[in-house]
């Protein structure tokens, strides 16, 4: 065995050995293979231990992330999947494997025991085992590219994975590693030796131990590197790091390097990327050290910024959501004092992550909002802002839940909700409205591939009115939309019986008190949902086609199609016609209810799959990443005059350059789509710098009048006119340039040039509009 892959092969050997065992044992005895073996060591100028797992569901971006790769495994097992990981549990990263035996230019022998074991997983992983459960009318509909593992020119495509989970960090913090290990023991007496339950909590107490060997591992290395320098400073640092690991070992945290440190470790071993409403967990230990003089305002910005380094260095760029204020919190006084001192961690370190994230509502401390809108002026594009006066009541009808727990709605990833420490909601499933408005056009067949890709109704030439026209695309979107909701279910049953997700579970509600893991039975609520793009450019196109086609009659049905399958090549007259029907994003009301037509249709009809699948909800999220320039180029040209290939829209937002009518009559669209009715949505607005710093006044109460009047949500660019124009020329001159491109935000120039130009295109808000 060579050892440049011991971890892959000891993995694999432990996970055949426990093969038959209960999920929890197997899963626990696999972890223990893993850690520490695949962390990432302390770097100089870390205050804390602990970095995160390098693996394919972190590092497998296309862009430089920083993302460590110390130790990286092909094999191994996630507890969620990052980004474009590949999938949640058990996985083998093939590319990884075939470069780390390049790198080593490995013999024969190697090379051969290496393909043994991807031979081996080909079928163990959790993604090959969704597929195999597929039913023969989904593995049909969902063809499987083996290099991405999804086929984005195919209408819709499944994502399997698990990700978004906020787990109970105050729990954690509160408890600690023996209370943990004290409540698992106490509900284990209670089954007998064989009962699942009691192999659940076996398996939970191994991970316990894991976390344990974990907290020793960094003690003794941080140990080991006080004694190899001979700066003063860097000793004390040091030295607090090892304190801190040896005491969270055998008691709870008491002060915040403590709780800051076990939260650190306990995301790295469970791949946390999201981390639940820290003002909340860390508040009052951040003001207890405060009064005590442990700590001044000073020094803990210096924790909180070496923290945020570390989230940000992991590389997981959907993900590592920061969430502060809003309704619901206990002891809130505390958790603004936490929630101030994050904003301006987030101002003072010029990273994309932690995504930060405001949740704000009338009343709450105005410092808060008025800190944000500082960082935001400044270029960070952090925090996020959420309404709760707007998503409170809409997750509570949207999920169908209290309102109560309404208020612990969190955002995760690109911008999905999910209930904190209750609910999981993994977008596991993604649909390209655009493209299937193209494939009925086609009489259910997707021109790239001349595969069938839906439901046959007859083409555009066939329908002789707009209701034929929308009937048939309805059809189509219904089509895809169970077959989605269908495949998550199967996805999830698969979770459940292959693995118990340990670190997953300890921290949810419930899964301990029941004896069950989280996919298991143990979720309070368990939802699916699924990643909608191309619905703004869908609505534009189908509003373009009834005007100029059925109520215009100005050209033929003929005509619109071979002007959009040439790319409108000899045909910009047509073109022009197209673009000068109404768009969405100018308080427009044809337009826009064009728009809320597209947007309840979808939205509406995946609330209703939730019953006929056994999920306790199933709905949109309309987050938008990159993926509508992704999937904008498997797209053909479109009737609202795109050409073909060109970016969709992104989320709710109007189609690049399409808003002319100011930002009054942008934000006015925004609000007319019901947020009731899915689970997220994202709104990029882009403001000049010297507008946003020079109008303060004017910018705040233009923000504030739209969330007073149903805005969600707002994800802000701040940036000087002519910037993007320039560091597209020349990069190296803007390595700093922050930009939110959907869900999350990117260093400019470190986006391939077909995103940039995107963001490029968005329409920039400045002094004149």
């Amino acid at each position: 065995m060579n050892a440049t892959f011991r971890t892959e092969f000891n993995f694999t050997e432990t996970y055949r050995k426990f093969y038959n065992e209960h999920p929890a044992i197997r899963e626990a005895y696999c972890l223990k293979a893993l850690y520490p073996d695949v962390l990432s060591p302390i770097e100089e100028g870390d205050l804390f231990a602990g970095r995160f797992l390098s693996s394919p569901g972190v590092n497998k971006l296309k862009y430089n992330w920083n993302a460590n790769k110390h130790n990286l495994s092909g094999i191994g097992f996630l507890s969620l999947s990052p980004g474009y990981g590949p999938g949640a549990g058990y996985f083998c990263h093939e590319n990884t494997l075939n470069k780390k035996l390049q790198d080593i230019n490995a013999d024969n022998k190697t090379i051969s025991e290496v393909n043994e074991l991807i031979n081996f997983w080909k079928t163990e992983t959790i993604a090959a085992k969704v597929r195999a459960a597929y039913p023969s009318e989904i593995a049909l509909a969902l063809p499987f590219d083996t290099v991405e593992g999804k086929d984005i020119a195919n209408p819709a495509f499944p994502l399997i994975r698990m990700t978004g989970p906020h787990f109970d960090f105050d729990k954690l913090l509160i408890m600690g590693i023996p209370g943990l290990h004290q409540q698992i023991t106490m509900f284990k007496s209670k089954y007998i030796k064989e009962s699942g339950e009691y192999n659940f909590y076996t398996g939970a107490l191994i991970a316990i131990e894991v976390l344990t060997v974990v907290c020793k591992y960094y003690a003794n290395q941080a140990s080991e590197l006080y004694n190899n320098i001979l700066s003063a400073e860097k000793k004390k640092d040091l030295m607090l790091i090892v304190d801190s690991l040896i005491n969270i070992q055998t008691h709870a945290p008491e002060n915040l390097h403590e709780a800051i440190q076990l939260t650190l470790l306990y995301g790295i071993v469970s791949n946390s990327f999201s981390w639940g409403r820290m003002d909340e967990y860390l508040g009052d230990f951040y003001v207890a050290d405060l009064k005590s003089g442990r700590l001044t305002e000073k020094s803990a910005l210096r924790l909180v910024q070496n923290f945020w380094q570390l989230i940000n260095d992991q590389g997981a760029p959907y993900d590592n959501r920061v969430i502060i204020g809003g309704r619901g919190r206990r002891n809130e006084d505390h958790a603004d004092k936490f929630a101030l001192l994050a904003i301006e961690a987030t101002r003072t370190v010029h990273e994309t992550l932690p995504q930060l994230s405001l949740r704000f509502y009338k009343g709450q401390n105005a410092g808060l909002l008025e800190l944000a809108y500082k960082s935001i002026a400044e270029g960070r594009t952090f925090p996020m802002l959420y309404n709760d006066d707007v998503n409170i009541p809409s997750v509570e009808k949207a999920m169908n839940i209290s309102a109560n727990d309404a208020e612990q709605y969190l955002p995760y990833g690109c911008g999905e909700y999910v209930i904190y420490k209750k609910s999981v909601h993994t977008p596991s499933g993604a649909i390209n409205l655009l493209k299937v408005l193209e494939c009925t056009l086609h009489n259910g067949y997707e021109n790239l591939t001349k595969r069938k890709s839906g439901i046959s109704m007859g083409s555009l030439r066939d329908f002789r009115s707009f209701e034929q026209l929308w009937n048939a695309y309805a059809r189509n979107v219904e089509y895809w939309v169970y077959i989605l909701s269908k495949q998550q279910k199967i996805e999830y049953n698969v979770v459940g019986q292959e693995t118990a997700h340990l670190y997953w579970s300890i921290l949810y509600d419930d899964c301990i008190e029941k004896g069950k893991p989280v996919f298991s039975g143990g979720l309070n609520h368990l939802g699916g949902t699924m990643e909608s793009y191309g619905q703004i450019n869908t609505a534009d196109s189908l509003l373009a086609i009834k005007t100029v086609l059925y109520d215009q009659k100005a050209i033929t049905a003929n005509e619109l199609m071979n002007a959009l399958d040439m790319d409108f090549q000899n045909n910009e007259i047509l073109r022009r016609k197209l673009l000068t029907v109404p768009k969405y994003g100018n308080d427009n009301i044809e337009a826009d209810e064009m728009a809320k037509k597209v947007h309840l249709h979808v939205c509406n009809y995946a609330r209703s799959c939730a019953v006929k699948n056994g999920l306790d909800s199933y709905l949109v999220v309309i987050i938008n990443n990159l993926m509508n320039t992704v999937l904008g180029s498997h797209t053909l040209a479109s009737a609202d005059g795109r050409k073909q290939f060109d970016s969709m829209a992104n989320g709710n937002n109007p189609a690049p350059g399409m808003d002319i009518n100011g930002i009054t009559a942008f934000m006015n669209s925004l609000v007319k789509l019901d947020t009731s009715v899915h689970a997220g949505a994202v709104q990029n607005m882009k403001f000049s710098k010297n507008y946003f710093s020079k109008y303060k006044t004017r910018v705040s109460a233009l923000l504030n009048t739209y969330f007073k009047i149903g805005g969600a949500q707002a994800m802000i660019t701040v940036i000087d006119k002519g910037i993007l124009e320039d560091a597209m020329k020349y990069p190296e001159k803007y390595p700093n340039v922050m930009v939110r491109v959907g869900g999350f935000s990117a260093r400019f120039v470190e986006l391939s040039k077909e995103v940039q130009f995107e963001i490029l295109r968005r329409t920039l808000y400045e002094e004149n509009f």
